[in-house]
């Protein structure tokens, strides 16, 4: 995908996302043409932009006719989206991204899969924050 389009400060026109929406397709046939395995690694990028619900992208596949791997990536992906900075937005506090992710449980994510997630991240942000230290006298 071209760098200006990944990088763009403002929003994607209508060529551009058509342009992006293309990577999923365009990375399984990289994939297909290194062969053995890595075919299979192709259909999982390509459904890592279906929804839960049928609307995503490419092919329209809903609940669990998307392949599991394919259903992680998309929530983890979206976690990464949400929480670092981007061209065109700073970087969401975690507790706004665990909410976007809450919120589109059951639309965008699989439900299971989401909560997984917020359980990781959820212990991930225990493990970073500062703990008590006891004195023992």
């Amino acid at each position: 995908m071209p760098k200006e389009i990944i990088n763009k400060p403002g929003p994607l026109d209508e060529d551009e996302w058509l342009i992006i929406r293309r990577h999923t397709i365009e990375g399984q046939r990289m994939l297909d043409r290194v062969g053995g395995f890595m075919r299979d690694v192709g259909v999982i990028v390509r459904a890592h932009h279906e929804r839960w619900d049928g609307g995503g992208y490419p092919d329209g596949l809903a609940g669990t006719a998307i392949p599991l791997e394919a259903r992680i990536i998309a929530a983890c992906d979206s976690w990464n989206a949400m929480t670092t900075d981007r061209a065109y937005r700073a970087a969401l506090p975690a507790a706004a991204a665990a909410q976007e992710l809450r919120a589109h449980a059951g639309t965008q994510f699989d439900p299971d899969v989401a909560a997984a997630v917020l359980a990781v991240v959820a212990v991930e942000e225990r493990a970073s924050s500062p703990r008590a230290v006891a004195v023992v006298s």
